[in-house]
Parts: C-alpha cells; structure tokens; sequence
C-alpha cells in the first residue's frame, strides 16, 4: 500500500467503483486523483481481508480501516522488517508543489515505525528515479512550467495559385506531465505567436505559473542572460493570464528541453503521419493535427506507465492557474508622436488626443475594436477603430479652446452662409474644404473669407471671389489682397494693338497654308 493511509472515505469510494459499478482500475485512479498501485494495493487488501460492497452491515470505519491497515504495535509476536517501499507513489508524489524526499520518509515513518531509516529511504528512491530518467524531471513542479516553441511545419497548397507555401508549428509542453498542444500557423509574427499561445491555453483549459519561450522577436524584443526584454504585446498577454514569461538563456537548448523534444515529437508523430496528404487551407491542416493530437496524448508511455492526459489530469492541471473570463484579445503596440494638429496617425487614419500631448511620444496599443493612447504608461485616450484611411476621428475635448468654437460648425451650414453673398463666394468655400481631407481644418479659412463682407460690401467680396476662381487663389490672404487692392473693381480689358506689321514677301498668310492642306489631302488620295 502507498505510505500514506488512506482516508477511510476514499477507501469505500473505491470499492464502491469497483463492486457496485464495475470500474476498472484505470478508471477508478483518475476519479478519484490517486495512484494506480495505491487502487491495486487497497483493492488487494480487501480481496485478503473478505471485505467487499457493500460493506458488512454496522462496520465503521474505525473498524474498516483496522481490518484493512493493521499496524505492527498490535502484533507483537511479528518480527519488525522493511515494509517494501511504493516507489511509483514516491515517483508520483514528488511532481506535487512542495513535496520532498523527506516529506515522503516522515509520512512513511510514521506508518511504519519499524520501517526503514532515511538513508536507505532515499538511496532506493533515487536508485528508481533515475530508471525512469527523473533527473530532468525534477526540475518540473506539477502546473509550474510549460515550455514554448516553433518548429519548421510541412507545406501546404495554396488553392488559387497552387503554389506550395510554408508553414511553422508550435508546439506547447507542460513541465510535470508532458502533455503537448500543437498547432500550424504561417509564420513567427506576433500575431500568430499569440494567437497560437491563446489557443494553448483554452485547449488545456488552464494556465502554468510561467511559461518558457525562446528568444524569437515574437517574444523577446531584446535577449539578455539576464534582464531580456520582453515583447510588449507578450508582456501583457502574461499579466492577462496571471503567469510569468521565463525566456531561456540565448543558444542554451538545455534550458527548454521539452520544448526541443516537443516539436520533435510533433514532427515525427504528427507530421511525419501527414506527410503525404495534400492541404489545400491552414484549418484543414490544423485539424488533421488536432485527430493526431488526441492520440498522442491518450498513449500509455512506458515510464510511468501513464498516457499525457492522466498525468496532465493528476498532476498539472489541479496546481495551474485558472484562466480569466475572457481569453486575451491580441493587441498592436507602437510608438507615435502627436502631431502639431493634435492627432496621432495610425494605419493611415488620424486620431485626436488631448492638445497638452502636442509633440509628445506616445505608445498605441490597437485591437480588433479599439485605438488606445498612452503617456509613459498611463492612458490619455481611447476610440473606436476606423478602417478609413486619410481621414480623421475628433473628440472636441481634445482640442484647443480657440478650435473647439468652431466645432458647432458644419460644412452644410458654413456653404449655406456663404451662399447669402453670391455664388462665387459659396463656390470658393466649397473648394478650399474640398482641398482638404479634414473639412474642420478649412473652417478658420472659410469664415474668415465670409467675414471680409463685414469691410467690404457683399457685392465686391463676390466679385473678388470670382477673380481668385479665375487665378486659383484659395486662401484667405488672397481674397483680402483683392479687395484691399481693389482688383475686383480694376478692368481687366485686354490691350489693343493697333500697330499691325507691314506685308511683305516673308509673311505666308492664310492663303498660304490653305493651299498646303488642299495638297494634302490630294495626296492622300492618290
């Protein structure tokens, strides 16, 4: 029996599996999240002692658990041996959180008075560790690590132009059980980079307390052996999910060997499996992988004596974190400085921000829906996405007390005033803010120009607005010159020449070359 009794509730849970609904061992160890020798050894004990289900009537369990687990001190007459050692339950127990060597030898002492001493104790547990190649997995605590990486993917087709295109996979490692995740993406971006740790996360359904990847862009913007620079969309994708990002050392495989030995089991489990199927999409690619998957991770390994998905459910997932509500919604983040109209431009569409910024850097952070601004780490302002491009989204706030007067301007309405002192002026005003992809810039033109009637009569103001159509003035200074020059008043009658140049032999007349087309066409007809 493992060294640690079993609660007497537990005990009757499995042969109430057992008897009552037939169970098989297997089955029994995951429901009830213990070992399988700890199912063989207590079912074991039950057969010898002719306990079955249900139990005897009036047996409780004080009395179960001395039929079932009776100590040395209450049969004197045996003599004292070595109580054999469980050493796939010590296996077991040292992948749990905190669990030690000595913890287990305590708790086997004190079951076992007459047991063995710790040297021995140890000397037999670490002679069966190393059997089954501990020395690697010591190093993973149950839900603690899963380690991160890509591989080079198999290509697929595409279904337009039928040519091949390349593919990467990823892979995702826990730590204590090994169960991997998989999946095929298109390149190392940052955005497949998340999307594909997103995905990890909800196929397992929990999140390891760090997560170890490489130095890839997608993931550290700078290596360092000790302080690298994580990318600033990874960095938050980790505060999102509660857990720390780990990168391995630069060119030290050794800090992520399951990550190595995970893409090589995807390649040659996964992949090499598909190697002679066509893919005509990513999606169908991905989920000839997920079929694979399945299988992988339900395979019984021969130490221990476990599939992935058992240990995952023992092991990782009880000690992972919880994932939020929400997955993480993947997030673009870039450096801008505001502009002297107060507005930042990203992907070509120009967004307001508070004027006091004007000349400042500030970093957007972009997703699906929203365009978020922030100053040295705090946020000034947010809007809605716009796939518009040369053109602008205001927020009045934003501007300055002098701009925001205008703000209860429209162009309908500027246009309508404008047309009161004649239609060259409403049509001048109508092409200054055509000029412009951002009509509200034109304003402070516009109603200046109006304004000038206030000096001059709406009369000259409309004949001045047709001289600057004619000669394409389109600015204020240029309507003012004008009228303060009194060009729209001014004739503008072409001279009169009246000295004509005296006939002589040299100058051909029309005569001339009416003749030579008449030849001309003469000749086109022969």
């Amino acid at each position: 029996m493992a060294q640690r009794r079993l609660c007497m509730r537990k005990v009757k849970e499995i042969l109430r599996l057992k008897y009552e609904l037939g169970k098989s061992q297997r089955e029994i160890k995951n429901i009830c999240g213990i070992g399988k020798t700890t199912v063989q050894e207590c079912l074991r004990r039950a057969k010898e002692t002719g306990i079955g289900w249900p139990l005897p009537s009036g047996m409780t369990e004080e009395e179960l658990d001395r039929r079932l687990f009776p100590s040395v001190a209450e049969n004197p007459g045996v003599k004292a041996i070595k109580t054999p050692l469980s050493l796939q339950y010590i296996f077991e127990e040292l992948k749990r959180p905190n669990v030690t060597l000595s913890v287990l030898w305590e708790e086997y002492k004190r079951e076992n008075p007459n047991g063995c001493q710790y040297s021995w104790f140890s000397e037999q547990a670490k002679a069966y560790l190393g059997s089954v190649n501990y020395s690697m997995r010591q190093e993973h605590k149950a839900g603690e690590k899963a380690f991160v990486d890509f591989g080079t993917g198999i290509d697929i087709v595409d279904s337009i132009t039928g040519k091949m295109v390349s593919t990467k996979i990823f892979v995702f490692v826990w730590g204590a059980s090994k169960k991997i995740y998989a999946e095929a993406v298109f390149g190392e971006d940052t955005a497949s980079w998340i999307s594909a740790n997103t995905n990890a996360l909800e196929y397992f359904g929990c999140c390891p307390k760090a997560i170890v990847p490489d130095n890839l862009k997608a993931a550290v913007t700078k290596a360092d052996r000790y302080e690298p620079a994580i990318n600033h969309t990874y960095e938050e994708f980790a505060e999102h999910y509660r857990t720390a990002i780990m990168p391995a050392r630069s060119g030290k495989p050794k800090d992520k060997p399951l990550a190595e030995n995970g893409v090589k089991l995807a390649k040659r489990w996964i992949l090499a499996r598909l190697r002679n199927t066509i893919f005509t999409s990513l999606a169908e690619l991905n989920a000839a992988i997920k079929l694979l998957l399945l299988r992988l991770n339900s395979k019984v390994m021969r130490n221990p004596e476990k599939s992935r998905d058992e240990l995952f459910l023992i092991l990782d997932k009880p000690n992972a974190l919880s994932l939020p509500e929400k997955p993480y919604e993947y997030a673009e983040w870039k450096k801008a400085k505001v502009n002297i109209n107060y507005h930042i431009s990203f992907e070509r569409h120009e967004y307001s921000v508070p004027f006091t910024y004007i000349h400042k850097e500030v970093d957007i952070k972009a997703t699906l829906r929203l365009v978020e601004v922030y100053f040295k780490g705090e946020r000034i302002c947010s809007h809605l996405r716009s796939k518009m491009i040369y053109s602008y989204t205001t927020l009045k706030e934003h501007m300055p007390p002098s701009h925001q007067r205008y703000q209860e301007w429209t162009p309908e309405r500027i246009l309508d005033w404008a047309e009161k002192y004649g239609p060259a002026v409403k049509t001048l005003i109508e092409k200054i803010m055509a000029s412009r992809m951002f009509p509200e810039q034109a304003y402070k033109r516009c109603l200046g120009i109006i304004r000038l009637e206030r000096h001059y009569t709406a009369e000259r103001l409309n004949r001045a607005c047709e001289r600057a159509l004619k000669y394409n003035v389109f600015s204020y200074n240029g309507v003012k010159s004008i009228l303060q020059n009194e060009l729209d008043i001014k004739s503008e009658e072409l001279p009169q020449f009246t000295n004509f140049p005296k006939a002589h032999d040299n100058i051909r007349g029309a005569e001339y070359f009416n003749n030579c087309l008449l030849n001309q066409d003469t000749i086109g007809g022969n």
